[in-house]
């Protein structure tokens, strides 16, 4: 039997990362850092979204988005890693999947890959240090389109 107070009240808005149809968006999380990673994971977790996967660096988010294909609505991916820099594993997702969603991180001061990444296909940015809400209004803005 569910508690009264596990069942959320009229008033209460839906989480950001529930869809139109009741199922959770699913998001791959493609960072080196695993602070970021955590953090991100934490944000989007809180808000409904599903944390589909992780990977630490490029190469690993493109074979991990290819394993989860169809099934990820959102990539957030980081601009600069080890082995696969983010604006080459964008580059590789979208060959793979026109269509894919995908949010670039970036750290202050990389304009000028961000604005590349962009002109890619890159739907959206976050910079680091992560605020919440701004994460939050990137990721969803991004969605609603």
């Amino acid at each position: 039997m569910i508690a009264k107070s596990d069942m959320p009240s009229i008033n209460e808005k839906p989480p950001e990362g529930i869809k139109p149809e009741g199922s959770s968006y699913r998001v791959l999380v493609v960072d080196d850092s695993m602070f970021i990673a955590k953090q991100l994971g934490q944000i989007f977790t809180s808000e409904g979204f599903e944390v589909a996967g992780t990977a630490a660096d490029g190469a690993q988010g493109v074979e991990k988005y290819k394993e989860l294909y169809p099934n990820v609505d959102l990539v957030t991916m980081d601009i600069t890693m080890p082995v696969m820099d983010g604006v080459s594993a964008l580059e590789k997702i979208l060959e793979f999947d026109k269509n894919a969603t995908v949010i670039m991180v970036s750290a202050l001061g990389k304009e000028d890959v961000v604005k590349k990444s962009l002109l890619m296909g890159a739907k959206s940015y976050i910079v680091k240090p992560l605020d919440r809400k701004k994460v939050l209004e990137r990721v969803v803005s991004v969605l609603k389109r």
